[in-house]
């Protein structure tokens, strides 16, 4: 870009301040102007659960940059404490408000930039306007949590939402010595998951005295003679609070884009096309404010996440300066730590899928972090989806204590890629003892799919299982079978398997589980070679227990 534009961004933290930065790595001649009304510009709002818990003690840490950084290293002017109040554009021009002086002036752009993310959800509730009721943010929002804290000498919290906020202030709040309520209208945290998977997440949650109440929505909130707040429930519950999070969710930021006449998408977000531009072609849009497509479904959705918001700036900047590229979608990759587990996600869930009509398969699996034989060994588990016409990958959800996310980060960039599950098989990854196995659990995800795919070993699903009226046959020891199993099983331990064959039935299915699906795999191959119709349940008997 050679000639001298006047490009405008509204709005300084992730996408906005991404576009403007990399703009200037491709022009040196553009004047670029950043707009925010908040006191920050570019700060690390997923870090503010952890300040308010005080793992982060220092609040210039969350800082990423600041005007002086932009004006010095990049020659951007940061205009903070400025709102943009209205865009004309058949002027080209923005209203922009100074919030210290109330000046309100004009500016001209040849290209216009909104990246105003996205606010909390608030819903009209009765009190939701009391004191000591907040929702996190942003960096003022974290100061005033901590203050209140301080000050109130909170003792207990009632937290709306097991969202990531949720989960994440549920955390802080009891490392402070704070006693948490979390209140969740859905039957389940982290809704992204699917069901069966997050079983292990409400154990850790009521483990570390989380009071966990699913299924029951807020009606509203009382503030008590003494200052206090009641929280009421759908139930008739009523929940004590010296503080309240509201962790709902977030709404696009959209009032400029539909005041100024821009299309705004089914979903409510500012619609764009793959180079992040709105319907009028001086003016394009980023961040949590916009509809993305979804790489696997390819509906339109919105995805308020750092690491989708920071790309799409850059494929605005070059798509300003005239450069050839494309925002190709989002896939949902996620993670989120809580109490020493790791939750992680890529891709589709089965909801999902379900939902728009794909089809699918899926299989689960219990492999360790690394080598059982290394101190230290934990499970994963985790859940693979992929198509069964030709095994691409659709989707995975992994939760663990150890090694989550770097399996998880694996099989996303598989994704990306559309490899499949045989691709996975192959996929040759780091192995030393301490940090995983010949074997890696990616590749093992990709074996078991495999196996299905190829019919070496069918498998039947824990919530199908009545509809097959098959033989259950439980291939664990004796005293594994006497500590636990599924009513009705038949146990023949793996070990004794090949001399009591004859027990078996040659004219009816014969579903197999062990603990986690690895001998009853070795169990459903023997047996298959022996022609029987011996069919494997994904999983074991720890993911019966986890759907129940």
């Amino acid at each position: 870009m050679n000639t001298k534009q006047r490009i405008l961004i509204i709005g300084g933290v992730a996408g906005g301040a991404s576009c403007a930065a990399r703009t200037r790595r491709q022009s040196e001649s553009a004047e670029i102007i950043i707009f925010d009304r908040g006191s920050f510009v570019s700060f690390a709002n997923c870090g503010l659960p952890y300040y308010v818990g005080d793992v982060i003690t220092d609040e210039k840490k969350l800082l990423v940059a600041n005007t002086q950084l932009f004006k010095q290293r990049f020659n951007i002017e940061v205009r903070l404490e400025n709102e943009v109040l209205e865009i004309d554009r058949d002027a080209r021009e923005i209203s922009v408000k100074d919030l210290n002086s109330g000046q309100v002036y004009r500016e001209r752009y040849d290209a216009l930039v909104l990246a105003p993310g996205a606010s909390p959800v608030r819903p009209p509730l009765p009190g939701i306007d009391l004191p000591g009721i907040f929702a996190l943010r942003t960096i003022p929002d974290s100061r005033r949590i901590r203050n209140w804290i301080v000050e109130r000498q909170v003792k207990q919290a009632v937290i709306v939402g097991g969202g990531f906020i949720g989960l994440e202030m549920a955390e802080n709040l009891v490392k402070r010595g704070i006693a948490v309520t979390l209140l969740e209208m859905l039957p389940q945290v982290m809704p992204p998951l699917d069901p069966e998977m997050v079983t292990p997440v409400h154990d850790r949650l009521t483990a570390n005295g989380v009071k966990l109440r699913l299924g029951d929505g807020v009606t509203g909130f009382e503030q008590t003679s003494e200052g206090t707040l009641i929280v009421s429930t759908k139930s008739g519950e009523k929940h004590p609070a010296d503080l309240v999070i509201l962790g709902i969710g977030v709404r696009p930021e959209t009032k400029l884009a539909k005041d100024a006449g821009l299309e705004i998408g089914d979903r409510g977000g500012i619609r764009v096309n793959e180079q992040m531009r709105t319907n009028d072609e001086h003016i394009w849009a980023v961040g949590d404010a916009v509809e993305v497509r979804d790489w696997i479904t390819k509906e339109w959705m919105l995805m308020p996440l750092a690491g989708p918001a920071n790309r799409q700036g850059r494929v605005a900047a070059d798509a300003i300066c005239g450069r050839d590229t494309t925002f190709r979608g989002v896939q949902g990759t996620t993670v989120c730590g809580v109490f020493g587990l790791i939750i992680a996600t890529t891709g589709a869930s089965e909801k999902t899928l379900k939902r728009v009509g794909m089809a699918y398969e899926k299989v689960y699996l219990h492999p360790g972090h690394h080598v059982g034989y290394y101190p230290g060994a934990k499970p994963i588990n985790m859940k693979l989806l992929f198509s069964p016409q030709d095994g691409c990958i659709l989707g995975a959800q992994a939760v663990g204590e150890e090694g989550v996310e770097k399996r998880m980060d694996v099989i996303a960039m598989a994704l990306q890629n559309r490899a499949t599950v045989f691709d996975l098989e192959e996929a040759e990854l780091c192995y030393a003892p301490q940090f995983g196995a010949a074997k890696d659990p990616v590749n093992l995800a990709g074996m078991v799919a495999a196996n299905v795919l190829r019919g070496d070993a069918p498998i039947i699903h824990w919530d199908k299982l009545a509809e097959d009226e098959a033989l259950l046959l439980d291939v664990r020891e004796i005293g594994e079978f006497e500590a636990g199993h599924v009513e009705g099983a038949l146990n023949i331990p793996l070990t004794q398997l090949r001399d009591r064959v004859h027990e078996l039935p040659k004219d009816q299915k014969i579903a197999v589980y062990c603990q986690v699906g690895q001998r009853a795999y070795y169990a459903t191959r023997a047996l298959r070679l022996q022609g029987f119709d011996a069919h494997n349940l994904t999983g074991g008997f720890k993911t019966y227990k986890a759907v129940q």
